[in-house]
């Protein structure tokens, strides 16, 4: 996790007096890693603007508003890489995919630890659209957004794409089935932007059936349910589906900063830096993850 924690750093005696804290009880907070410190030539350190940060994620609010403890699960939208990543890092998070706006919704009522998005902007498919809404959300002044991939979605297809689609014009046109994901879905915003861009609506296509997650638009197209679907190449990798290339987006991991140290979430943040993290990325297809780790946003 890469934090820009400034320059100032200050000493255990200056931390314990700028927090008020006697020594030993710092020590106790280093000991048990809810503190966030670093240890340079045998001395620990702590960064000035990551104690203020902790200190405002301590800050008491009102009974229901959020949980101290939020439930370690990662809510918010699918993806193939984060559904390994929280395997393979042995971080004992859960995963409960529901589409970026239920994840999103539930992470402001700290029902999960952290939420995946990928939002867009019906008028302007190339906005950065996932910190626009963040940033204009109060209760998220202890939050951080945390980058995890640059995914390539597109449409996905039968093999050998028997309808022969290679734009949404083309849906249109050849009036393709589609199957579509629920309202508030990165995925389902991206459908209307894209649709709003060649001058029409959801009611345009021949949808069939609502899918919940991408590998479902996979399972629906396998069995014959529709034509196409919005989802990410590397759904379509792992399916054996076709992939028609639409749109890159950003999809990031939003959680509180002061979980962001806890044990669960640096476990998950430390692997988005490992090499078989990146060789994982590359062998799903259509997943920049360069910047994977890194800080996209915090108040």
């Amino acid at each position: 996790m890469h934090i820009n924690a400034g320059l100032e750093l200050l000493t255990t005696a200056e931390a314990a007096e700028y927090l008020r804290l006697k020594e030993r009880k710092l020590y106790e907070l280093v000991a048990e890693r809810q503190i966030p410190c670093t240890k340079v030539t045998g001395k620990w350190l702590f960064p000035r603007a990551d104690l203020d940060r902790w200190l405002l994620a301590g800050m008491m609010r009102p009974q229901g508003v959020v949980p101290a403890d939020p439930p370690p699960i990662v809510g918010g939208s699918h993806d193939p890489l984060l559904q390994w990543a929280l395997s393979e890092s042995r971080a004992g998070l859960a995963i409960m995919p529901e589409g970026s706006g239920a994840g999103y919704r539930r992470f402001l009522r700290g029902e999960v630890i952290a939420a995946a998005i990928h939002f867009h902007d019906v008028g302007d498919p190339e906005k950065d659209a996932n910190i626009e809404v963040v940033s204009r959300e109060p209760t998220l002044y202890d939050a951080v957004l945390i980058g995890f991939a640059a995914r390539e979605q597109g449409l996905l297809v039968a093999p050998g794409n028997p309808v022969g689609l290679r734009t949404m014009r083309d849906v249109l046109e050849r009036k393709a089935r589609l199957v579509v994901r629920p309202e508030g879905a990165g995925a389902q915003q991206l459908l209307l932007a894209l649709l709003k861009r060649e001058g029409a609506t959801l009611q345009d296509v021949a949808t069939t059936i609502e899918a919940p997650t991408g590998p479902d638009i996979a399972q629906a197209i396998r069995a014959g349910h529709g034509d196409c679907g919005v989802a990410t190449r590397a759904v379509a990798t792992a399916a054996g589906l076709d992939f028609v290339p639409l749109q890159v987006e950003r999809f990031d991991l939003l959680m509180r900063q002061r979980d962001a140290f806890r044990p669960a979430l640096q476990k998950l943040l430390r692997l988005l830096s490992s090499p078989g993290f990146a060789q994982r990325a590359a062998e799903l297809g259509g997943l920049d993850v360069s910047d994977a780790g890194s800080v996209r946003w915090a108040p």
